[in-house]
């Protein structure tokens, strides 16, 4: 197939105009009036049509380029290139023709124009009808935005909707001056040619209305001048459609400068484009100022860790000036651990659960197997009996194995039993994840924790070590306390808080017995659990740690 040369059309009397996105790439196919660029003039911006369809070879401009008519675009592999070349006379004939027609027009007209006007007529008020206009062509076109109200004055060109195709956005500007009488269309609606907008009542008289008439002869001259040449017919469309809007700027009033391929991107990413600052020429928004609107965004918490949520975030105080200090730099796991607990916290609607579980037993147990755990060079800690029990009511209160779906409309309920637990280091907070604590033995379970502690404290955990567990520990027993309320870690729904075990009376059998409590507290996302659940998963674990008989069933 052929390669040509294509070319920027004829863009009438407009000089120099910047080449502002380029919406194809080399090797890409595209078919005939698909956009391959976008220009923008002083007064607007324009999307210049594939003239054929064919396959890109080479760009041969750059965003940022001044062009003029006969600049070239790109060199294009053209598909059909005989038969276009067959139908190039009888187009160039038609245009002709057009053209002559055009001129004989305006000689009609003009006598009628420079001719005197009559004497005024008594003003007279009457109700028209402003109708959906040209288009290009287009059909169903969303209406995105109304500007004007019942009652509202309204002047000749303002701004009355917004429509918004594939390719552009485009403001419907009045054709006449009045008085807003009735609106005929809403946000949401789809639009084509001809479709009603309002009723306005004007003020006419017999000189107005003869001026009215007369305009239509004029305004028949441009559209058939774009068709002298084949290629700049499309473009024109494209121009009447672009020069209806796009010159609107940012500004207090909500509009945004944007090109069509920006808006798209917009919607897509669901972003309002009214809060972008534009980097562009008279404040036009760029792709690359939506992207990195975006990174900012996603970016924000970390910058502002003491605010959120619309929150104002605690200002910076110079302490210089009550006494010596030192900046001290917080490193990259500090960081990270605030980061997710400041989204946590903010997220999570928390509910916190106490309760206290009789460990005797339990610690008699523990104790009696510590030659047992010397020979297998382990170190028997209540955290292994802890994971054997939160696994067990995992299983029987499936409601706490979940994670609540981004829509906020499904749960994902999980077959596996994966527990993290919390480990402090020399660095900071870092969870390693132990998996299939149900099918595991207190021995494996044991062991696996030392391995996983060793790798915590010597910053040897992988990705992988703190990824997919449903339910986290975070034990404070060696260090003291008696209670306290963890942050659940999301996308899990629950974390328990393990206190130091303590000496306490108990009341059993008519006297006082001492006893080995652990007091534990049971934090919950609310979304996902509600409070009769919680408190029965409290008791239940409870009862598995006090009589660990229970794991064997």
């Amino acid at each position: 197939m052929p390669v040509e040369i294509i070319k920027i059309p004829d863009l009438g009397e407009t000089k120099d105009v910047e080449v502002i996105e380029i919406l194809i790439k080399e090797g890409q196919s595209v078919q005939e009036n698909d956009s391959l660029l976008v220009l923008e003039s002083d007064k607007a911006a324009m999307e210049i049509p594939a003239p054929k369809a064919g396959v890109v070879k080479k760009i041969l401009i750059k965003v940022g380029d001044q062009v003029n008519a006969g600049d070239q675009i790109l060199e294009m592999e053209i598909e059909g290139a005989a038969a276009v070349a067959e139908k190039a006379p009888a187009v160039e004939k038609a245009a002709a023709n057009v053209a002559d027609t055009s001129k004989a027009e305006v000689a009609k007209a003009e006598p009628a124009a420079n001719g005197e006007a009559p004497a005024a007529a008594p003003a007279e008020k009457r109700t028209e009808l402003v109708s959906v206009p040209d288009i290009g062509g287009d059909s169903d076109v969303e209406v995105i935005e109304v500007h004007v109200k019942v009652g509202d004055e309204i002047a000749k060109e303002d701004t009355l909707i917004t429509l918004e195709s594939d390719k552009a956005a485009m403001d419907v500007p009045s054709p006449l001056a009045g008085r807003i009488t009735a609106l005929k269309i809403k946000v949401g609606d789809k639009v084509s040619k001809g479709a009603p907008v309002l009723e306005v009542e004007v003020t006419s008289s017999a000189a107005s209305t003869q001026k009215t008439a007369s305009a239509p002869a004029h305004a028949a001259v441009a559209a058939p001048a774009s068709a002298a040449a084949p290629v700049s017919a499309p473009v024109a469309k494209q121009q009447a459609v672009s020069e209806a809007t796009v010159s609107v700027s940012a500004g207090s009033d909500g509009k945004v400068y944007a090109g069509p391929a920006v808006r798209k991107l917009a919607r897509e990413l669901g972003v309002d484009l009214t809060l972008i600052q534009g980097s562009g020429a008279k404040g036009r928004v760029q792709k690359e100022d939506l992207h990195n609107f975006v990174k900012e965004r996603l970016q924000a918490p970390a910058a502002g860790v003491s605010g959120g949520a619309g929150i104002p975030a605690v200002p910076d105080i110079d302490f210089s000036q009550f006494g010596d200090v030192e900046t001290v730099p917080m490193t990259k796991l500090h960081k990270v651990t605030a980061l997710n607990m400041h989204r946590n916290w903010l997220n999570v609607p928390a509910v916190a659960q106490f309760n206290e579980a009789d460990v005797t037993e339990l610690e008699e147990f523990r104790a009696a197997q510590r030659k047992d755990a010397d020979k297998r060079g382990l170190r028997l800690t209540p955290m292994p009996f802890l994971l054997k029990a939160c696994a067990k009511v995992l299983q029987e209160y499936k409601q706490f194995n979940v994670s609540l779906h981004s829509s906020g409309e499904h749960l994902i309920q999980k077959k596996y039993i994966h527990i993290g637990v919390a480990v402090a280091t020399d660095a900071g907070l870092m969870v390693p994840v132990l998996r299939d604590v149900d099918k595991k033995s207190i021995w494996q379970l044991s062991a696996e924790l030392a391995e996983m502690t060793e790798k915590a404290k010597n910053r040897r955990l992988s990705k992988e070590d703190m990824q997919g567990a449903c339910f986290t520990i975070s034990s404070l027993g060696a260090i003291g306390g008696t209670g306290f309320t963890p942050i659940v870690n999301a996308p899990e729904v629950a974390i328990l808080g393990v206190s130091k075990t303590q000496i306490k009376p108990v009341y059993i059998n008519n006297q006082f017995v001492p006893r080995q409590m652990m007091p534990f507290s049971l934090c919950y996302d609310h979304r996902a659990v509600n409070g009769v659940d919680a408190g029965n998963f409290a008791t239940r674990l409870a009862e598995v740690l006090s009589d660990i008989r229970l794991l064997l069933l």
